[in-house]
């Protein structure tokens, strides 16, 4: 679903006129920028043709102006995500503002919602019909329809003054200055009209230019944000004398981009923890020697109580009355007499 998308998806780089385009053939509107969809009326409308009944539209304001009216639209498509149970995020504070780039990542991610919902297209949906209950929903009708006459007013003109400086047809008696008057103007038009149409490209591409540079700054600056999370997390006591965070802090703070700083990185790694198994053996061996010296005392002490008791085995009867002779003659308080 469109709700979870991320900020590489391909919805995510489709281009400004796509979308223009995509949102006048939808909405029978005439937007020139994507900027100007920055009420929120037009997100609404866009919601209703993927969901046909959905929108109260008699609450949604065509003709807003200031934040405060632009805030109630954007409050109505709230409610309606919350129906939907859509966890997208409005940023209600910079959409009002009217930048290009914001409301141009916002209707992208829209168009990617239509066409998941609608399978890349809404039929048997009446934008007119449904925007008349807005308001100032009839003035942005109006506007498209009297947009769209005088464009093919001034087709049919065109055509009509090139077919007839084809045929070469006067319409009045002095053909010469009547042709003469025609062609030139018409060549001047058609310059001018090249130029308009130059000055158009040119500044499309321009707007373009600058809606690519501002999504890589705002793609730099997250994954710049990501690796100074990062570096703040190395920085714990607890942890910052780790090989793996010391190895990660050596990539970090690398000056070069150089190949060699993973290798190193790697090293690291490896040194400390051979460091960490010849200690783990250093101290084995003491441990060892502790316990054979408690054994062999414990040896002894049983080999002198065993020898003892052979002695006192192996003593001849004389020899047991002499020592207890030697207690006597010792005065030894044991002795009763």
């Amino acid at each position: 679903m469109a709700t979870t998308i991320g900020m590489m998806d391909s919805a995510y780089f489709v281009g400004r006129s796509e979308i223009l385009a995509w949102i006048n053939s939808t909405l029978h509107l005439n937007l020139s920028k994507v900027e100007e969809a920055c009420t929120g009326a037009v997100q609404c409308q866009l919601m209703d043709a993927a969901h046909p009944g959905i929108v109260p539209m008699h609450k949604v304001n065509f003709d807003a102006k200031s934040e405060y009216e632009m805030i109630q639209n954007y409050k109505v498509l709230q409610d309606v995500f919350n129906k939907l149970k859509i966890t997208k995020h409005i940023e209600v504070n910079k959409l009002v503002k009217g930048r290009a780039l914001d409301n141009l990542e916002f209707m992208q991610w829209m168009k990617r919602y239509c066409d998941s919902v609608n399978r890349g297209g809404i039929h048997s949906y009446n934008p007119l019909e449904r925007r008349e209950s807005c308001k100032g929903g009839k003035d942005a009708t109006k506007k498209t329809v009297t947009s769209q006459p005088s464009g093919k007013t001034t087709a049919a003109a065109t055509r009509h003054t090139s077919h007839t400086a084809r045929r070469g047809e006067p319409s009045h008696g002095s053909t010469a200055n009547t042709t003469v008057k025609v062609s030139r103007p018409t060549s001047s038009g058609g310059s001018s009209a090249s130029s308009d149409a130059e000055r158009t490209a040119y500044e499309q591409q321009i707007t373009e230019l600058k809606l690519s540079v501002d999504s890589l700054e705002k793609e730099r600056d997250f994954y710049f944000a990501k690796l100074r999370d990062i570096e703040i997390l190395c920085q714990f006591p607890e942890i910052e004398k780790l090989p793996v965070v010391e190895a990660m802090k050596k990539i970090l703070y690398a000056a070069d981009d150089d190949a060699s700083v993973v290798a190193e990185a790697q090293a690291l790694i490896s040194g400390k923890q051979q460091q960490q198994q010849v200690e783990q053996l250093a101290t084995i061996p003491e441990e060892a020697d502790d316990v054979l010296k408690i054994d062999t005392q414990k040896r002894k002490n049983i080999l002198n109580v065993d020898v003892d008791a052979a002695a006192n085995n192996t003593l001849s009867p004389r020899q047991r009355i002499s020592d207890a002779s030697d207690v006597h003659c010792s005065g030894s308080p044991l002795v009763t007499y």
